[in-house]
């Protein structure tokens, strides 16, 4: 134990002296503040970007300097980074190739040669792989400039951006609130131009959190689409909800335009998890028609608090007074979809999460509550969800938490496979409403709450992940698109809504989450929607992200990010 907590102390503070080093010892220009000619180079979309590197009009140098100023600006508010890598992206560039010039940001469990893939773990600082990941050799021979790598949670299962190695991440738009994880070094770097893509992972939201938070776009698709081998998971093995490798971008023509030039790469060739599927264009004006949309506002377990629903709606409003049909979308029960797919996650009884933990070190505290229910015994579990039914008013307020809470226990291999098979019966349930409903896409809410406070982790428990985690359990692709901002004056509760019968209704889970809603804390924070397809339509769910944008701007309510 002893010996545990001194490894522990002395290897965060390496890292730590590591990241400072690089930092100071960076030529005095990285210290500079942006001029206007470097806002004329960070406001080039990325296929111009490519165009000009290729011409020999902006040297790769050039571009890294300018990225490189908006990387240390943003450690300084952010403290987004956790490792840098000017010189070697300038080493590694190819010219004339498809994304020449393009900087790009890596999530620390994204491996590349000679540096640390940690996952925010003490045990894995100090251990530089050996062998890049797939995507990275992918994007260094297509010419891109690898710059940083972005910080992470402990064990990357988290709301919050937080861990002793690198210290807490937080929200460009407001520190006081989360960028969101685990992907939020990210998000947060990409909302300060300090790269022009960043390569995420999402097992449950960990690319679409972030991207909402920050007022970002992301595309998180369906397993095998783009190349995650060599991306390090904290649930190594896991195939019941695995995680999937995904970009992040600060413009919607950026991440298009990346995602396109990737699959033309043909990552299956890097890749051998990626199916070998080309790039299939969809444009709905060729085709003469307009998509239909259905739209989920609530999934029965935690409805949207005022915010979000506002920011669903506003969305909604503008694709109908564009023309498009839009239509209520009544999916197979999600409460069905949530308990087979938060047993699957944590079927080992989350040891694989919490194994490389050593003494003392943070762990989020809502993986902290997972971990302690699952270590109560299943007789316990059982005999609280009975008393959450009958000691609960109203009657019944409790039911879907309590059918949670009595399944959420180790798994044995045949239980799993049995969950396995409950899962796919229940993708089978989605394909036929989908088909029922005949939509091209469902629009729904990224979370109940806008971004999470600071410390509001373990109020709002890993559950309240619903939203997006229950596209990772269909694996169909899911796309984040900013639409507007919170507003006190719109958001706020009414001033007796603990009083009110909509508020004594809310199971427990969903009155934690409430408790952490602040309209006026909130205000000016960024609101997503998630715009989602079905699987392997990562062209399709792109197609539909610009609709949604295009109608918002057509209704003179366009998403404007933050210049920081």
């Amino acid at each position: 134990m002893l010996f545990s907590y001194l490894d522990h102390r002395r290897d965060c503070a390496w890292k730590r002296e590591e990241r400072k080093a690089k930092l100071d010892y960076l030529p005095p220009l990285y210290s500079s503040p942006t001029t206007d000619e470097d806002r004329k180079i960070l406001a080039l979309p990325l296929e111009r970007l490519v165009s000009e590197c290729n011409a020999k009009n902006i040297s790769p140098s050039r571009i890294i300097n300018v990225y490189g100023r908006r990387c240390v600006q943003a450690q300084a508010a952010t403290n987004c980074l956790s490792d840098i890598m000017f010189d070697e992206a300038e080493f590694t560039y190819s010219h004339k190739k498809p994304l020449s010039g393009v900087p790009v940001s890596l999530k620390d469990c994204v491996d590349i040669a000679g540096h640390d893939s940690t996952m925010g773990y003490s045990a894995n600082v100090g251990q530089p792989k050996a062998v890049s990941a797939p995507i990275v050799r992918l994007l260094q021979d297509a010419g891109a400039l690898i710059v940083a790598k972005t910080s992470v949670p402990t064990g990357l299962l988290s709301f919050e951006t937080i861990s002793d190695v690198f210290g807490e991440t937080t929200n460009p738009y407001n520190p006081a609130f989360s960028p969101g994880a685990s992907s939020g070094g990210s998000a947060a770097l990409l909302a300060y131009g300090g790269s022009m893509v960043d390569i995420g992972t999402d097992v449950g939201g960990s690319v679409r959190f972030p991207a909402g938070y920050c007022g970002l776009y992301a595309v998180k698709s369906s397993l095998g689409r783009f190349p995650g081998y060599g991306c390090a998971s904290s649930t190594p093995g896991m195939q019941g909800t695995p995680p999937v490798t995904a970009p992040l971008a600060r413009r919607l023509e950026d991440l298009a335009q990346f995602w396109r030039r990737v699959v033309d790469m043909r990552p299956w060739e890097y890749d051998h998890s990626c199916v070998p599927l080309p790039w299939q264009p969809v444009d709905f004006v060729v085709e003469e028609r307009k998509p239909r949309w259905g739209v989920m506002w609530d999934d029965g377990l935690i409805p949207p608090t005022p915010a979000a629903t506002r920011a669903l709606a506003e969305a909604v409003d503008a694709l109908r007074r564009q023309g498009h049909e839009v239509v209520e979308f009544v999916p197979p029960s999600p409460l069905e979809g949530y308990k087979i797919g938060y047993q699957l996650i944590f079927s080992d009884g989350a040891v694989s999460v919490t194994s490389r933990l050593r003494t003392s070190e943070f762990i989020s505290p809502a993986l902290r509550t997972v971990r302690s229910m699952l270590l109560f015994p299943l007789f316990i579990k059982i005999i609280w969800a009975f008393l959450l039914r009958i000691l609960s008013r109203p009657f019944g307020r409790n039911e879907a938490w309590a059918s949670l809470l009595e399944v959420f226990h180790p798994k044995s291999v045949a239980e799993e496979r049995t969950l396995i098979a409950q899962r796919e019966a229940y993708r089978a349930a989605w394909h036929r409403a989908w088909q029922e409903h005949n939509v091209d896409f469902v629009l729904t809410v990224l979370h109940a709450l806008p971004p999470m406070p600071r410390g509001g982790s373990a109020t709002a428990t890993l559950v309240s992940a619903e939203y997006a985690f229950l596209h990772n359990i269909l694996d169909t692709t899911a796309g984040v698109v900013p639409v507007t901002f919170v507003d006190k004056a719109r958001d706020g509760l009414p001033r007796d809504f603990q009083q009110s019968p909509a508020y004594g209704n809310l199971n427990d889970v969903a009155r934690g989450v409430y408790s952490l809603y602040d309209a006026d804390a909130m205000h000016g924070l960024p609101l997503a929607v998630q715009v989602v397809g079905r699987r392997f339509e990562e062209e399709k769910v792109l197609e539909g992200m610009k609709v949604v944008e295009a109608s918002l701007r057509a209704e003179g309510r366009p998403f404007v990010q933050k210049e920081f």
